[in-house]
């Protein structure tokens, strides 16, 4: 199997380009979410800043990770803003690949990459982790050592194509590390549909699916660190944010935009407390 010579996207991944292209997105995301990383953080106190409790996601995943050093190449398969990528090339000397599908977060990354002094370590490439741009890891010199990705492949439609994906880009003896929104293995049918709606999916993964589809490919998966609780507070301190800064958001994101945002977290918040969702970094190696 080598890279796809036409790219196709699922509708999914067609609906979040589409949605973090747009301007009210970028800003919100950018300002409100978590600025360089813009994923689920650990939270050492439930009032802390957000920024500072997403980079300890960042350096906890490293952390778990051994033998990191300049030799390494990572992919970091939906990279957002890029902030993991600046960190692991400064920390470690490591070369990173950052696949991501909006274009408007790929063009802020490559001037972040630029203004840090990294852009020689870091590439942001424009595309789908549904049918990734490279070629299939066939020796110990060809493919990445380590892919990398943060709440990204619940946006995909077809989730099992990006582990696939994933296998035949990683060299043997490589590692998947990866977090994303889930539901809870024993989630009631039906009770997400408005987290559903509102991020336009209709489904979501769960720890059990994750390593059911990852061992059917091959992969070994040697550990979740089950992390639920920090999405609730993540979810929680954004809904603080976005409702204390209101004043900074308007005029720069529409109203809608900003009810509707406030709606979703909600949901996310209500289906944490519940039981209902999942969350946590899971560690997989290729064989």
């Amino acid at each position: 199997m080598t890279a796809a010579s036409e790219e196709t996207r699922s509708t999914a991944v067609e609906t979040a380009r589409d949605y973090y292209n747009s301007k009210d997105a970028d800003y919100f995301y950018s300002q409100i979410w978590g600025g360089e990383d813009i994923h689920i953080g650990l939270y050492e106190a439930v009032d802390e800043a957000i920024n500072e409790a997403s980079q300890r996601t960042v350096v906890t995943m490293a952390g778990r990770l051994s033998g990191l050093d300049a030799d390494c190449h990572v992919l970091d398969i939906g990279s957002g803003y890029c902030g993991a990528a600046r960190y692991l090339a400064k920390t470690y000397g490591i070369r990173v690949t950052g696949l991501n599908l909006s274009e408007v977060e790929n063009k802020k990354a490559r001037e972040h990459n630029i203004s840090a002094g990294l852009s020689s370590y870091i590439e942001v490439c424009d595309g789908s982790f549904e049918t990734m741009p490279f070629e299939s890891a066939s020796s110990s010199h060809n493919g990445f050592d380590i892919v990398w990705s943060q709440d990204a492949i619940l946006h995909s439609g077809n989730r099992q194509q990006v582990f696939a994906e994933t296998y035949r880009v990683l060299k043997s003896g490589g590692y998947f590390i990866f977090t994303d929104p889930m539901q809870a293995d024993d989630c009631p049918e039906g009770v997400l549909q408005p987290i559903l709606d509102r991020i336009h999916l209709s489904s979501l993964g769960s720890p059990n699916y994750y390593c059911t589809i990852a061992k059917a490919l091959g992969f070994e998966v040697l550990d979740f660190d089950d992390q639920t609780n920090q999405l609730v507070n993540h979810y929680q301190r954004v809904l603080e944010e976005t409702e204390a800064r209101a004043a900074e958001l308007e005029g720069k994101v529409s109203a809608n935009y900003v009810e509707r945002m406030k709606a979703g977290l909600r949901y996310w918040i209500t289906g944490g407390k519940a039981g209902y969702l999942a969350w946590g970094i899971f560690l997989l190696r290729k064989p």
